[in-house]
């Protein structure tokens, strides 16, 4: 499973297996009712997506960046559970995600704009192909916050609700395969405050809600430095440490060994 880290400017996927790993089955992801109309007095998803990309800097310096470089720490405090994060990213498209988890080992997950693979203790090298490869893919976007328009099929502010304790517009996302992401955006600061979103996975469709604090700025973009997941009752909280833009080198996105073997 992934959930998308779309507020520093373009889509980083995290990938779930530690939640796996850690007990939880793969739950089946229930197909949601078409989204209702825009309530009337509602700001538009697109003003509200707009307003978060003022707030965190602006359309000009995320253009300017052209890849990024983040690491973290990682718990997941019902067990204990602990790890390390590094996150690659680079336009137009390409991400690279290693977790090394306590008592698991390492995980590998990447896409080099052609390729979605990923390598873990459990499952070996795996590449994605279908729906799972045109979801990653997707979410691989480094320009998402930018592309929001073209990237969906439909955007609508469907209500004002409460989302971790904030008074937050609920925004509903229809992705060109039909599927949905929900986005929750802070009403006073207009910041991203989290989302719900589903994906294809090896192990089928899961559903991670994802919570995004600690806003802080890194050169001329704010960002969150930690966020957490949830899928099933279980929850892991990532903690970024360290973020760097345009200083990631291309073959850092080479594809592994045990990857191009399976290519072939």
């Amino acid at each position: 499973m992934k959930s998308i880290f779309r507020c520093l400017g373009f889509a980083l996927v995290l990938p779930c297996v530690f939640v796996l790993a850690a007990g939880a089955s793969a739950q089946t992801a229930v197909p949601s009712a078409p989204a209702p109309a825009q309530a009337a007095g509602l700001p538009s998803a697109e003003s509200v997506i707009e307003r978060h990309i003022e707030a965190i800097g602006g359309r000009k310096a995320l253009e300017a960046r052209k890849s990024a470089r983040i690491v973290g720490t990682l718990s997941v405090p019902a067990n204990g559970m602990t790890g390390t994060l590094e996150m690659y990213a680079a336009r137009p498209n390409k991400v690279l995600v290693k977790q090394s988890l306590a008592g698991v080992g390492e995980i590998l997950e990447g896409f080099d704009g052609t390729h979605a693979w990923s390598i873990n203790p459990m499952t070996g090298p795996m590449l994605a192909t279908g729906e799972e490869l045109a979801q990653r893919a997707q979410d691989a976007d480094f320009d998402a916050a930018l592309n929001v328009a073209s990237r969906y099929t439909s955007l609508k502010t469907l209500e004002k609700t409460t989302f971790d304790g904030r008074e937050c517009y609920k925004v509903a996302l229809t992705r060109k395969d039909g599927t949905e992401d929900i986005e929750f955006y802070d009403a006073a600061t207009g910041l991203k405050a989290g989302s719900i979103n589903t994906r294809k996975s090896p192990m089928g469709s899961v559903t991670v809600t994802t919570t995004l604090k600690d806003y802080k700025k890194t050169g001329d973009i704010l960002q969150p430095m930690t966020l957490r997941q949830s899928l099933q009752g279980i929850e892991m909280v990532t903690t970024f440490t360290s973020v760097e833009f345009d200083t990631v080198d291309p073959s850092v996105f080479e594809l592994p060994a045990p990857i191009k073997a399976l290519v072939k």
